[in-house]
């Protein structure tokens, strides 16, 4: 089965890279996250696991798509791919000001860049490499969401983990009851893996 992505134009074109590495005015190392910076993020995965745990308890469609609908938009953030009314109830669940992941512009720079930085405990799995060029990045997602079908999952490919949430978020919208819960199965294996990252912080 394919699925046509939500509907999203990413009309900016991609822009400058994350912060530097390397010390500060005052001494400090960029890449080393301090306790407040890195429980920010943190705080945003623990929002993202509650939902993701409350869609895998939903005992209706309507309330599985609502669930994964907020984790999605709390990973993408506005102006992200499908961000809004996924469901189409009227409301816009996980409404926030800023995603966990960059913009696709780059701006915001997502609340891990935000608060740790290209730090190595959230580059591999978190973030999955540099945002130099984040329209390029969602454009990953957006390309494996629309190649997916049950027989070719195309997930695995994507090398953020909180993507790979946005992803079975999308097909939980157009799926059934059934498909919905299974698909929260994976994204809670996706949200664990990001924990462990960013508890390496």
């Amino acid at each position: 089965m394919r699925v046509l992505v939500l509907s999203l134009v990413l009309v900016a074109a991609a822009c400058g890279s994350s912060a530097e590495n390397g010390p500060d005015p005052d001494g400090a190392d960029t890449n080393t996250a301090s306790a407040a910076s890195a429980a920010e993020a943190t705080e945003r995965l623990e929002q993202i696991a509650t939902e993701v745990d409350a869609w895998a308890a939903s005992s209706t469609l309507d309330e599985a798509r609502a669930h994964a609908e907020a984790a999605a938009n709390l990973v993408v953030g506005p102006g992200g791919l499908g961000y809004g009314d996924r469901d189409g109830d009227g409301e816009t669940a996980g409404d926030v000001p800023e995603g966990l992941l960059p913009g696709p512009d780059g701006a915001p720079a997502g609340v891990v860049l935000d608060t740790i930085g290209p730090a190595e405990c959230v580059n591999r799995d978190v973030l999955g490499g540099d945002w130099d060029d984040p329209f390029a990045r969602w454009a990953l997602l957006a390309e494996a969401i629309d190649g997916w079908a049950p027989d070719n999952n195309t997930y695995p490919s994507l090398p953020s983990h909180p993507m790979r949430i946005v992803g079975w978020a999308t097909l939980t919208q157009s799926g059934t009851f059934e498909e919905a819960i299974e698909y929260s199965g994976h994204a809670d294996l996706h949200v664990d893996v990001s924990r462990d990252a960013l508890a390496e912080c």
